[in-house]
């Protein structure tokens, strides 16, 4: 039997929207028309969807978070309050004459934003557009998102850069210290075990090749 979903009265849900089984939607969230919600996920209060935003299973979304169309969030990311999202290369309000108002539809300048499975964003972060955030990354609060994040890496500041590499789990695994060579080696997460090859910045699972499994100690 699928879990109930819960809107909050105050809620505003527009045509097409689908809110999977088990998720909770808190007072004042916004979410346009065609935006796809996945199985329990959490959407804090005063967040606001964009029309056709994918949204994957089990998403942490906090208070104030602004998501724009171009935005797919893949599954088990958390996005902590007040982070902001954007999509216009160029924005400008209107024409260059500043006779008519510019339509708020997308063009051919909008920029994809994908954020891959397990990532965090901390709160207060504004990411930027045409860009990825990799797989388990860990973007610190309040930082400011101008590049692609790879896998596992623990980025923050303004502009964000990488610091180090973070296991699954959260934990940091290794900090750069800037003259990382391309020699490989394996680190092993001090809270959980599961293991990882790192190559110069690149991390790698290593896993168990007769279940595909993260190994573990």
């Amino acid at each position: 039997m699928k879990a109930a979903t819960f809107v909050h009265p105050t809620a505003l849900i527009e045509e097409g929207v689908h809110l999977g089984a088990g998720s909770t939607v808190w007072d004042h969230v916004h979410i346009r028309k065609n935006a796809f919600i996945g199985d329990e996920c959490i959407l804090g209060e005063k967040t606001y969807i964009a029309y056709d935003v994918r949204i994957g299973n089990r998403v942490k979304i906090n208070a104030q978070v602004y998501i724009c169309a171009g935005v797919s969030i893949e599954d088990g990311v958390m996005i902590s309050a007040r982070t902001v999202f954007t999509n216009d290369r160029f924005p400008r309000a209107a024409t260059s004459d500043l006779q008519h108002l510019l339509p708020s539809e997308p063009d051919e300048h909008l920029g994809l934003t994908r954020v891959k499975a397990g990532a965090t964003i901390g709160a207060g972060c504004t990411i930027g557009n045409d860009l990825s955030i990799g797989r388990f990354a860990m973007v610190g609060m309040g930082s400011v998102i101008t590049h692609s994040v790879d896998d596992f890496h623990l980025v923050y500041g303004n502009p964000a850069r990488s610091r180090g590499a973070v296991c699954r789990c959260g934990v940091p695994l290794i900090r750069w210290s800037g003259d990382e060579a391309p020699t490989s080696r394996k680190v092993a997460c001090n809270r959980c075990g599961l293991q990882y090859h790192i190559a110069g910045m690149a991390v790698t699972e290593i896993e168990r090749v007769e279940s595909g499994e993260p190994a573990r100690r």
